[in-house]
């Protein structure tokens, strides 16, 4: 699943190219030019990770960092500051404003996406390439190519999203609008029946495998993926 990334950067040369980079791996790239247009983009819809300047015209990085991590809402997106400012004491201010990597400018296409991969990873597994592997069932975001016990699953788009949540985040109840949120985006308004309908279809396309048994309902609570029968 490529990511959604919000490029918080205010020299338009720079910014191109890092967007132009983040495309062509497949991300949906947005992007603001100071704090403030930053902060609006993040309430109209949050990104799946924030590339953040620290020299910004109206402020710095760090405080729109400190501010993001403050409200319950934004707390958990994934940030990446990216710099010119390398000393020991600017990585250590960044980090603590609450910023999940410190990239230091100049930087490789290469290292920024193994970063962002990397923050993924930690903060939103179901946004990550790696392949997962659940009791014989396969998942592979890159080929987005589904499998059980060697036989190829048919999914639509939205069950395999959905599935790759689940796999990613085993064991815990998630409510109806906690997926909504999680796998359509906290900007999309959907019923929450919407998430019954497609639990439906995703438990139809694993049973050719026996793993719609995985899928579990919780009554009064929402539906659970077990990491194991």
């Amino acid at each position: 699943m490529a990511a959604s990334i919000l490029v918080v950067e205010d020299e338009p040369a720079i910014q191109e190219l890092i967007s132009i980079t983040l495309a062509r791996n497949g991300h949906t790239v947005r992007r603001s030019v100071n704090a403030k247009e930053a902060y609006d983009e993040v309430v109209a819809a949050l990104p799946d990770v924030i590339l953040l300047d620290w020299m910004l015209p109206d402020g710095s990085g760090p405080s729109l960092a400190r501010r993001l991590r403050s409200e319950a809402r934004t707390r958990e997106v994934p940030i990446i500051m990216l710099t010119a400012r390398a000393s020991d004491d600017d990585k250590v201010a960044g980090l603590d404003s609450g910023v999940d990597d410190y990239v230091t400018k100049p930087f490789s296409p290469r290292e920024l996406e193994a970063r962002i991969q990397a923050v993924l990873r930690r903060r939103a597994p179901q946004l990550s390439k790696e392949e997962v592997a659940i009791e014989g069932l396969m998942l592979n975001p890159a080929t987005r190519v589904v499998s059980g016990k060697g036989r190829a699953l048919k999914m639509g788009p939205t069950e395999f999203e959905l599935l790759h949540f689940f796999m990613t985040h085993t064991d815990r109840v998630y409510s109806r609008a906690q997926i909504l949120d999680q796998v359509w985006g906290d900007h999309v308004f959907l019923e929450d029946r919407t998430v019954d309908v497609h639990i439906r279809r995703l438990r139809e396309a694993l049973s050719p495998s026996g793993h719609d048994r995985l899928v579990e309902t919780v009554r009064g609570a929402g539906y659970r993926f077990r990491s194991s029968a």
